[in-house]
């Protein structure tokens, strides 16, 4: 018996009608991952330091290259203000689709202030270790002392004095805070909104002394502009071999050994594909002999963790730090 042919395509129809059926009950059920379309446009990294200073070019090096892996733009926001909490506030706050990043450095864990409005481990998702550095201390050029010891013995001389200063809630106010706390010394403090504005006063003579990165003092020192009298790290800076460190000076204390370093933070909730994909995505770019040089250039050690890494350091780092701010002498806000 023969089936006629308006019959037979009817079936097939029917056929790819329910097959179509199938695959759209399918892909409801199984969504695109949020990996599969991250990301969909460009993405925000908002530093919250004042533009140039050395903790932003440090974010802008790691933004070019992260954009051209990742295929999207990583534009890079200041958002400075309040010892850097006004920007971890706006993204812990963020849409958590992993299209806005924080660009923390150790600081974010001082515990400085009581009521920031966010949590600095539990409102955010770690993604990336970024890089650590020491740091270099310096006076002006006409100081009356070419080493660490002769600035203690001048400020012990002439109490209140000497002065000091640094960008509000970084690694430099701890240093110096903790260096006058542990020699015994009356310097006074100058805060600044950024590290950049202090070695700007150093030079012109308003102030008297100053830590800062490597990256930023290093041609100042090698003008005659600056002098430079110790450094923070375990080991002697390879560009300035002739300098002692502060343990070789007589003050172990304030060699935190690293005493600074950076990471990648996104809100909390944002999905761990996401997280994962930007984990991998950057250490493969610290990996990189071309980022990896660019970083050393700058003075940056460059540091790659995984996902776990990276959480045990952050929580580490958070019992870390409070006690030895708390034990300079700096003042929670």
């Amino acid at each position: 018996m023969h089936t006629p042919l308006g019959a037979t395509r009817r079936a097939a129809i029917i056929v790819l009608l329910a097959a179509a059926l199938i695959m759209s009950l399918r892909t409801a059920v199984e969504p695109t991952r949020a990996e599969d379309t991250y990301p969909s446009r460009s993405i925000r990294l908002v530093v919250p330091f004042i533009a140039g200073s050395p903790v932003d070019a440090l974010a802008r090096v790691v933004a070019q290259d992260l954009s051209h892996r990742l295929g999207h733009t990583v534009v890079i926001e200041n958002q400075s203000g309040a010892g850097g909490t006004i920007g971890a506030k706006a993204v812990a706050h963020a849409d958590p689709d992993g299209h806005t990043l924080l660009f923390i450095i150790n600081s974010h864990l001082y515990g400085l202030y009581s009521d920031p409005g966010y949590d600095p481990i539990r409102s955010f998702a770690p993604v990336a270790a970024i890089a650590q550095w020491s740091h270099v201390l310096v006076v002006r050029a006409d100081f009356p002392a070419a080493d660490l010891p002769g600035l203690v013995a001048r400020a012990k001389a002439h109490p209140g004095t000497v002065t000091f200063g640094y960008g509000l809630n970084t690694p430099p106010q701890i240093l110096g805070e903790t260096l006058k706390h542990v020699a015994g010394v009356d310097i006074r403090s100058i805060p600044y909104r950024g590290g950049a504005q202090a070695v700007q006063d150093l030079l012109a003579g308003r102030i008297d002394m100053n830590f800062g990165a490597t990256s930023t003092l290093l041609p100042l020192i090698r003008e005659g502009r600056l002098k430079a009298i110790a450094f923070t790290g375990a080991k002697r800076s390879a560009d300035l071999p002739a300098l002692p460190t502060v343990a070789e000076a007589g003050y172990p204390q304030i060699a935190f050994d690293p005493d600074a370093w950076a990471a990648i933070l996104a809100p909390a909730g944002t999905p761990a594909t996401v997280v994962g994909r930007l984990n991998r995505e950057i250490n493969d770019a610290l990996g990189s002999s071309e980022l990896r040089a660019s970083l050393v250039k700058l003075g940056y050690e460059p540091r790659r963790m995984s996902l776990d890494e990276l959480s045990l350091f952050l929580a580490a780092e958070a019992r870390k730090w409070p006690p030895l701010a708390s034990a300079a002498g700096l003042r929670t806000n």
